[in-house]
């Protein structure tokens, strides 16, 4: 592995993280309904970190074009998760807090993560 690429599989910032357990894609609408949902159950407290981006184009043609002519233009973006990533990251709470609002994050991400936690 790359130097660059192992920044993203420790906990950086924060106490506790959403590690992702299989490789996927992920969306922006599936990011951006974690980051509310954690937001929600902290209430204005602590402190977020989203270590995702999403940065790879995903082109569509029109559906009754025919063959050829060119690619087709960007119909959305997604992140290529690989595992054992940091997804998200908090900091700033009580860890039964965090601990609750990642399990309800986990349920919007389309494979298995896990919550890890960071050690003293």
């Amino acid at each position: 592995m790359k130097l660059l690429e192992k920044k993203n599989f420790f906990i950086s910032l924060g106490h506790f993280g959403l590690q992702s357990l299989a490789a996927g894609k992920l969306n922006f609408k599936q990011i951006e309904a974690c980051r509310r949902t954690i937001r929600r159950g902290l209430k204005k407290r602590g402190f977020v970190l989203i270590k995702s981006f999403t940065g790879t184009p995903v082109t569509k043609k029109p559906l009754a074009s025919r063959m050829g002519k060119g690619k087709g233009s960007i119909s959305f973006w997604i992140s290529i998760i690989k595992e054992g990533q940091i997804l998200f990251e908090v900091r700033g709470v009580p860890q039964h807090k965090a601990i609750l609002v990642l399990n309800k994050c986990k349920y919007q991400l389309p494979f298995k993560t896990k919550i890890v936690k960071i050690f003293y």
